[in-house]
């Protein structure tokens, strides 16, 4: 479920929108949405353009009036005071955050600074320029998180609700962890209208090369070993990266402010039956593959240290409350994904950087 233009009050004022990480992974899709639902508003997106950063995400974008894209670190509170001032901005969607588990266990110091001391510094600002600008009602401050801040499932427990303990087993899902403590405090201590939201494994367009669909897809491609940890057996529930789009819509026009709102998209799935899927599809759809069939490219390698068994969402919550429910099966989202990679080679090909590449032989050897 989403709102067109129309069907915003005609007594509401344009949402002026700062979205920060707006050139990463879930961030960018969430511009793209927002720039073509909500055309009178005015959207600002803060990146630092780290390694998973990239402004030719927006291109297509910055040409827009009501756009600007700024780089920029989160952590500057001099840039960000003065961004939510000059830009009058009247609402904070925050995406910006260091997310991959295995870059946290190599060097846990960068998700702590971007996570933890990065979200309390916009919070402190938009608290500060909330206050002096006079509250409204429709102002919101959105704090996108995930659900690997619950920990792990076992194969039979029930899926994780918004009032599952945090139970935190990697230093990114700590930082997370920590960043909605303060999201949610300052709500309760301030008044500050923050919305939590935690949502399953995203996959998409504009995914970074690390990420386990993109990394199998783009191997395939370059006939290289597919990595997968331990025994697959691992289950994870995957959401579509455009159903979350809607989701974070829907929570911005009618969620309530100091609630906290689970977003999944309904299809758990082991990995080592995630890859497999995902060679059956690239066998069927990309031509002259290196290695043929794809399967035969997979590689069992040592498994990661703390990795969580399972993770499941029960999304209830929105859908009951909120009205959205995600549109999407696992088989159509894979499929348009690796569309969308096979017709984006420009993308994902500079991204293959050499540092990418060291990273990887750290993470996988």
């Amino acid at each position: 479920m989403t709102f067109s233009q129309s069907e915003q009050s005609s007594s509401q004022e344009p949402r002026r929108l700062l979205i920060t990480g707006g050139a990463g992974f879930i961030g960018s899709n969430f511009v793209h949405h927002w720039c073509e639902h909500y055309k009178s508003d005015r959207v600002v997106v803060l990146d630092a353009l780290t390694y998973a950063g990239n402004r030719n995400t927006l291109k297509e974008l910055e040409g827009l009036e009501n756009f600007r894209f700024v780089q920029g670190d989160i952590c500057d509170r001099a840039l960000v005071d003065n961004l939510l001032e000059e830009e009058a901005i009247n609402t904070v969607a925050h995406f910006a955050a260091e997310s991959h588990v295995d870059r946290s266990i190599l060097g846990p110091d960068a998700f702590v600074r971007t996570n933890v001391v990065g979200t309390f510094t916009l919070l402190e600002s938009f608290r500060q320029h909330w206050d002096g600008r006079g509250s409204k009602n429709s102002d919101r401050f959105l704090h996108v998180s995930t659900d690997e801040v619950y920990g792990t499932l076992g194969p039979d427990d029930h899926p994780f609700t918004e009032t599952t303990p945090y139970a935190p087993n990697s230093p990114y899902s700590a930082s997370k962890a920590g960043s909605d403590h303060l999201a949610r405090a300052y709500y309760h201590t301030y008044g500050v209208p923050t919305i939590i939201t935690n949502c399953s494994n995203n996959y998409g367009p504009y995914h970074f090369p690390e990420k386990l669909i993109p990394l199998m897809c783009i191997n395939i491609l370059l006939g290289k070993p597919l990595p997968v940890y331990g025994d697959g057996q691992n289950i994870r529930d995957w959401l579509y990266v455009r159903d979350h789009c809607s989701a974070l819509d829907t929570v911005i026009h009618k969620g309530v402010p100091g609630e906290t709102y689970n977003v999944g998209g309904n299809n758990e799935v082991k990995n080592l039956d995630l890859v497999h899927m995902l060679c059956d599809l690239m066998d069927e759809l990309a031509p002259n593959l290196p290695v043929k069939p794809a399967k035969e490219l997979i590689t069992f390698v040592k498994d990661r240290p703390g990795h969580d068994r399972r993770y499941a969402i029960d999304a209830t919550k929105i859908k009951t409350e909120l009205g959205w429910s995600p549109s999407v099966t696992v088989e159509e989202g894979l499929r348009q994904t690796i569309e969308w990679y096979l017709t984006h080679e420009d993308w994902w090909r500079p991204l293959l950087s050499k540092e990418y590449q060291e990273y990887y032989a750290r993470v996988y050897a």
